[in-house]
């Protein structure tokens, strides 16, 4: 079964950057063949997809994040990364990668802070 390990979070000054990322691990071809996705989730509220790539290279963004931010991937390495510029205070939230579909399980994500 595949696992997803999130990293490179932290507390940064609004205008600031961060960028993320996250390893699949697991047996098979876990990473590859499928569409993936950067999600956060905020206090109190529903996790939310800001982000995906296909295994093409086609990405897609939220309106929120539409031009700040940037998702790429790299297959031979099964790495997702998330690069976050323009930075605002409503960035603030854990951030998780997992799959469009199937979904596989949650990591434990990583702690975005924009605040000055």
């Amino acid at each position: 079964q595949v696992q997803f390990v999130e990293s490179g979070g932290g507390l940064v000054q609004p205008g600031g950057s961060l960028r993320l990322s996250c390893i699949a691990s697991g047996s098979g071809n876990i990473f590859r063949p499928y569409i993936m996705g950067w999600f956060r989730q905020a206090p109190e509220t529903q996790r939310e997809l800001v982000a995906r790539i296909e295994s093409d290279g086609t990405t897609y963004y939220s309106d929120p994040v539409k031009g700040r931010f940037t998702i790429s991937r790299d297959n031979a390495k099964n790495t997702l990364y998330l690069q976050m510029d323009s930075l605002k205070p409503a960035d603030t939230a854990v951030y998780y990668c997992n799959r469009i579909t199937p979904r596989g399980p949650w990591g434990q994500g990583t702690q975005v802070t924009v605040s000055s």
